[in-house]
């Protein structure tokens, strides 16, 4: 059963102008988490059960954009950009999926599912010391969804998953912009910490419901 949380569309802030929230008659499901979490087994898991049961579902997800994720993904790569620039670079990839993808396929009637969403965003860009009213502003674009689930795993198992995926850590899931540590593997742990610790504070204001993802 999936609760839902959102019984009037609306949108967190200013929106986007000329939408007929009214008309929006699908749903918005998010999945939080790190990577490691179990994100995307959870997803495709959720998008099988939803078609068998006769429902069309879109996916939307972070640096998925047509527009954005290409350049995105390589101005990343030089691991030189300043906290504001990685701010609006993923506010544009969101911006431009919630225009040309999530409310058409909600106007159609379809069940959307967002591989994260503005809260990884926020809590990203928390960390690393953006002003949260900023913030809370730039996404107020952003679509209540019907419900969102945080996958919560300690730092201690996501730093082994991701071994074990990878077997390597990546520069900016490991926090190394942010100068806490030399050593990646120390980073990532304090990183992720403070991750969750931000999750966790978000959740009082969105209300999204937090799972144990130790499993």
């Amino acid at each position: 059963v999936i609760p839902c949380v959102n019984k009037l569309r609306q949108f967190y802030g200013q929106g986007i102008p000329g939408v007929d929230l009214g008309k929006l008659a699908g749903k918005l499901i998010v999945v939080e988490g790190a990577d490691g979490s179990g994100r995307s087994t959870q997803i495709v898991r959720l998008v099988r059960w939803l078609e068998a049961s006769g429902h069309a579902t879109v996916q939307v997800g972070l640096k998925r954009s047509t527009l954005v994720s290409e350049e995105l993904d390589q101005a990343k790569s030089g691991n030189i950009l300043s906290r504001t620039t990685l701010s609006l670079f993923y506010a544009t990839d969101f911006a431009d999926q919630l225009e040309n993808i999530i409310l058409p396929a909600l106007k159609a009637g379809f069940m959307v599912l967002a591989d994260r969403y503005i809260y990884t965003l926020m809590v990203r860009d928390i960390v690393r010391g953006m002003d949260e009213k900023w913030l809370k502003n730039l996404y107020g674009m952003a679509l209540v969804p019907d419900a969102v689930f945080y996958l919560n795993v300690s730092a201690s198992e996501l730093v082994q998953r991701t071994f074990a995926k990878n077997q390597a850590l990546d520069y900016w899931e490991s926090g190394m912009d942010l100068g806490l540590s030399r050593n990646m593997f120390d980073s990532f742990l304090k990183y992720q910490a403070l991750v969750e610790k931000q999750f966790r504070k978000l959740q009082s204001t969105y209300r999204f419901t937090i799972l144990d993802a130790h499993r």
